[in-house]
């Protein structure tokens, strides 16, 4: 294990209680003793062009009925809590935007977004009932940015849902597969979500092994309007 710097913080807490978790043969592994994230330091991220041949291989079909159905561990607890007529945002939608899709046919019109495939910055001028995650915090390289600028469009009362597994222990993590891909940076555990819901003042409903939701308080200030977001 290299020695830890003095200057490193957890890029989602910003705690300075780092320590060393787990070394294979490609990367190092650090948990924060603040929030529970996991994480590799940035000389392990990839470069934009090497993330994206590597999402390139994913086959993501909205037509694939398993893969509608592994999404539904997110979309039907998520569309059990919204109202009629709610609008969101999927974030991080991919290649084959699927779940957007899937929301938008069951009465809950869903925008894209994602950096690389359907980078429409203008999703940033609205506010929104819901933003869905499905399988990508993981890949957030800046996690504390990205996470409190989804936070900031979501309305009073809104939900976010995320998918992605769950950091458990040291022993499941030593052989845990879901490390091996070189685009999962970060990795959450039900402390990070627990701390996310307390840096928010949010209500945090653990749904399933990979699936949590978090609703903003009804009584947060107003998400800001169109002229007061800035775009990215």
């Amino acid at each position: 294990m290299t020695h830890l710097r003095r200057d490193r913080l957890c890029p989602l807490c910003d705690g300075i209680r780092l320590e060393p978790f787990h070394q294979d043969r490609v990367r190092e592994y650090l948990r924060c003793g603040e929030c529970g994230l996991v994480f590799v330091l940035p000389e392990s991220f990839l470069s934009v062009e090497d993330e994206k041949a590597y999402y390139d291989l994913h086959q993501n079909d909205p037509a694939d009925v398993a893969y509608r159905r592994f999404l539904s561990r997110l979309s039907v607890p998520l569309i059990q809590r919204l109202s009629p007529g709610a609008s969101g945002l999927d974030f991080g939608s991919g290649p084959g935007p699927t779940l957007a899709q899937m929301l938008t046919e069951s009465g809950f019109p869903t925008r894209n977004y994602d950096p690389i495939y359907a980078p429409d910055h203008q999703v940033w001028n609205h506010s929104y009932d819901f933003v869905a995650a499905s399988e990508v915090v993981e890949h957030l390289q800046s996690p504390r940015a990205e996470l409190e600028r989804i936070w900031q469009i979501l309305k009073p009362g809104g939900w976010l849902g995320i998918m992605t597994k769950r950091v458990w222990d040291l022993q499941a993590f030593t052989t845990w597969h879901y490390k091996n891909d070189p685009t999962h940076v970060i990795f959450f555990s039900e402390q990070t979500f627990v701390w996310l819901a307390r840096h928010w003042s949010a209500t945090l409903e653990i749904v399933g092994p990979d699936v949590v939701l978090l609703q903003k308080s009804s009584s947060s200030a107003p998400a800001p309007r169109e002229q007061e977001l800035k775009t990215s």
